[in-house]
């Protein structure tokens, strides 16, 4: 402010686009005198992102006359998956988003590069009471140390896939603990909407690996999402990569926070 002090700052949260989650679906079910004290709730992360890939889906799904288009008289139900060293999922309805897997903390949800995701906060009792351990060590264990790190001793999910076809027992739990999680997380979005439209993958990992797009996507056939074999593996960003019969439209989309920033920017200034 002091270098520049005739320019408008604009603060663009992450969090911004899961405030209109309601509240089932961000409220912890703690005791109400601590709700009272702290603002402890679901905030979710990722917003940019998640924003940009569901308003640019929208606009790809409204330009096909493939199956998956917008319904007549209902709002377009999408999920995005935001896949990079973070991870997380949102239910977006119409643009709005419902529901979303990261919570208080990025620490919830699905499994990342180095953060555990969800686990059972009894269990992180256990290492606090039984386990000795001070709460410095275990928030690097699952923050630093966990995800893929911990199971696979490598946070590069190209490492991984690598030593998975090598035939590394580590690498080989990593990925499937990585999109079992994924996978019923996805499922979870879709009851918050009751039903889908659109699938959406987008990040480093969900725009560039073609692997982890076609296995997280197929057991998904119950929810009406079929990925083209060909498609997939060809895609680059913006890409649909359903099959012509699947119900479900499936995209490949860059992430683009930058230009979410600055939509934001220009709606603040009204310029």
């Amino acid at each position: 402010g002091s270098l520049l002090p005739d320019v408008p700052a604009v603060a663009c949260f992450d969090t911004a686009f899961h405030a209109t989650i309601p509240a089932p679906a961000s409220t912890y079910a703690l005791p109400a005198h601590w709700r009272r004290r702290w603002p402890l709730r679901r905030y979710g992360f990722h917003g940019l992102s998640h924003s940009y890939a569901s308003r640019r889906a929208a606009e790809m799904a409204s330009g096909t006359g493939r199956a998956g288009a917008r319904r007549s008289g209902s709002g377009l139900r999408v999920v995005t998956c935001h896949l990079g060293a973070g991870a997380s999922l949102a239910a977006v309805l119409d643009g709005i988003c419902v529901d979303t897997t990261m919570g208080f903390t990025p620490l919830e949800g699905l499994v990342m590069a180095t953060r555990s995701g969800t686990v059972d906060p009894g269990l992180v009792l256990w290492l606090a009471d039984r386990g000795g351990m001070q709460v410095s060590e275990i928030a690097e264990g699952l923050e630093s140390n966990g995800g893929l790190l911990g199971l696979a001793g490598t946070s590069d999910m190209r490492e991984v896939l690598s030593r998975e076809a090598a035939g590394d027992q580590d690498a080989r739990l990593a990925l499937a603990t990585y999109m079992h999680r994924l996978r019923g997380m996805v499922a979870a979005m879709v009851a918050a909407l009751g039903g889908l439209d659109v699938l959406v993958y987008t990040g480093g990992i969900g725009e560039r690996s073609a692997v982890v797009r076609a296995r997280s996507a197929a057991d998904l056939g119950f929810l009406g999402v079929n990925v083209d074999v060909e498609r997939n593996a060809a895609a680059r960003p913006d890409a649909d990569i359903a099959s012509e019969a699947s119900p479900v439209r499936v995209f490949v989309i860059a992430a683009r926070e930058d230009l979410e920033i600055a939509r934001g920017v220009r709606g603040a200034l009204a310029l």
